[in-house]
């Protein structure tokens, strides 16, 4: 198991501790873009295919509910046969 691949379990195991710049490490490396709209918003727009997943930017860590959210869709991809 790479190192990606620990990263992602250990956010499975505990989603309360997670920091924005390792779901953003994940969600780049399965192929998402990443954006963020102008006018100073703290949220990052993640986008693949029809998939998407909004992220707002938060210290130190991120919200349990948008982690959660990030790990069924990269489970949904996998199921579904892509790379990850």
């Amino acid at each position: 198991m790479g190192q990606l691949g620990k990263l992602l379990e250990r956010i499975k195991r505990n989603p309360k501790t997670v920091r924005f710049e390792e779901l953003d490490k994940i969600l780049l490396r399965a192929g998402f873009a990443k954006s963020q709209p102008g006018g100073g918003s703290s949220h990052y727009i993640y986008r693949k295919g029809d998939l998407k997943l909004v992220v707002p930017y938060r210290q130190p860590y991120i919200l349990q509910t948008y982690v959660i959210r990030a790990i069924k869709l990269l489970e949904g991809m996998e199921a579904d046969g892509e790379d990850s």
